[in-house]
């Protein structure tokens, strides 16, 4: 995986390069986008070793809309990060 600055100045020219890059490129909308912490899981795991979480929280800017799904490492509904209980593996 490239090295977040790679990432970053590789993508410049592109506003939405820097997706291809992140940990969950690969995984369902379903799972990127969900509302309930059980389901957002595989999301919340990739997020932990995703190279690009801060040009995720810049771009989606999850508090300034009602962004419900997982961004740069936090669950977020309704643009507030939801409480997460208990360690994630």
């Amino acid at each position: 995986m490239p090295a977040p600055s790679a990432v970053h100045a590789s993508d410049a020219g592109e506003p939405t390069g820097w997706r291809s890059a992140a940990a969950c490129s690969g995984l369902s909308p379903a799972v990127v986008f969900a509302r309930r912490v059980a389901d957002a899981e595989p999301a919340l795991r990739a997020c932990a070793r995703c190279p690009v979480q801060r040009r995720c929280e810049e771009s989606v800017a999850p508090a300034e809309s009602w962004f419900d799904g997982v961004s740069a490492g936090r669950l977020w509904r309704n643009g507030r990060p939801v409480t997460l209980d208990g360690p994630r593996r």
